[in-house]
């Protein structure tokens, strides 16, 4: 079990430790719905380390991400991010990532920590133009400073103007103390922020500079649980829950990252489907009863018969009712429809709607 530079800071604080995609993380310190309700109203901060990082670099980088890459890289300037996806040759994703535009010839990967070997492999196998690669995930560690309240608590760390740092724009300054950190402006809760890029052995610095920082504005640390509650609020997908490697992008309502006006593994294919439409879809819905619908649950209509299932469900903090993300047959997945979520014998009434549930 691997153990990120945080671990022992962690233990300390009396965090809940699980095993993740073969590190041992904190999953939660005090309650999921006490960490939840601190990133939405005030501010909070994640140890995600266990992310991975693929540098590209040379004349050729562009080249392999726009051929392994469904949204087109050609499109991100200088000091900005891009949320895309590697279709697989079957319809499927490989995986999801942010890319991030240092130059032309220098761009950095940031993909899941359960898909590292499997998407360095994927990205190499691709790699015929001979760009170069430099896996640099067990160097690097990642803080996810996120809630209303990050701007203002993390201004005091950098000479940086962080409110002028638009939404997926990043720079490299010096933040904590430290010289040469990736400040970025994404985020995976909804509720605004930073993610702090740094080395392993400057982490603990930046922490604990951090929660000094954002002391008077009630920041905690937050772990692995609520931010899954956090991002399904959102309607963000998870990989291995809502997509993987047999849900295709335009299943799952990622269109707007597949784009059609570059050559990219599988194009021919996705781009029938988009043209053709498909057979299910990845719909968001609230139950309109109490219950807590969970992953693999039947999807059910009326008569009891099943018509899909669930990928991703939780009770929603900010909301106080079920929630969830499920793929149903197209013919289901119209917003406003009444579905029923099959909970152990009873089947529990749901609205279809369109994501995000929580709207600020």
């Amino acid at each position: 079990m691997k153990k990120t530079a945080l671990s022992h800071i962690h233990e300390q604080l009396g965090a809940k430790m699980v095993p993740f995609a073969g590190y041992n993380m904190p999953v939660s310190y005090e309650s999921v719905t006490i960490e939840h309700e601190n990133v939405r109203n005030n501010l909070g901060v994640f140890d995600v380390s266990h992310m991975g990082e693929f540098l590209v670099t040379g004349p050729q980088a562009l080249e392999l991400l726009q051929k392994i890459g469904s949204n087109d890289a050609s499109k991100v300037v200088d000091g900005q991010a891009q949320y895309t996806c590697m279709p697989n040759e079957k319809g499927g994703i490989v995986d999801d990532l942010i890319i991030y535009r240092f130059n032309a010839e220098k761009w950095l990967l940031v993909v899941n920590a359960s898909n590292i070997e499997k998407d360095w492999n994927w990205i190499t196998s691709h790699n015929t133009m001979n760009a170069e690669l430099r896996d640099i995930s067990e160097d690097y560690s990642l803080l996810a400073i996120q809630g209303p309240k990050a701007i203002e608590a993390m201004q005091s760390l950098t000479s940086e103007d962080l409110s002028a740092i638009k939404f997926y724009n990043f720079k490299v300054s010096d933040f904590a103390g430290v010289e040469h950190v990736i400040i970025s402006a994404t985020g995976y809760t909804g509720s605004g922020g930073f993610e702090i890029y740094c080395k392993n052995s400057e982490v603990e610095q930046v922490w604990n500079r951090v929660m000094e920082a954002g002391a008077a504005y009630g920041i905690k640390p937050i772990g692995l649980a609520a931010r899954d509650t956090l991002r399904l609020e959102m309607g963000f997908c998870l990989y291995g829950n809502d997509i993987d490697e047999t849900t295709s992008p335009i299943e799952a309502g990622l269109g707007w990252i597949t784009k059609f006006n570059h050559d990219f593994v599988n194009k021919e294919v996705l781009q029938e489907q988009k043209e053709e439409g498909v057979t299910r879809k990845l719909i968001g819905f609230e139950l309109t009863e109490r219950g807590i619908p969970r992953q693999g649950y039947d999807i059910v209509d009326a008569e009891g018969l099943k018509i899909g299932h669930v990928t991703s469900g939780t009770m929603s903090p900010s909301l106080q009712k079920g929630i969830g993300l499920g793929y149903v047959g197209k013919e289901h997945s119209k917003t406003g429809t009444d579905i029923f979520i099959q909970i152990r014998k009873k089947a529990v009434a749901a609205t279809i709607v369109k994501p995000p549930f929580y709207k600020k």
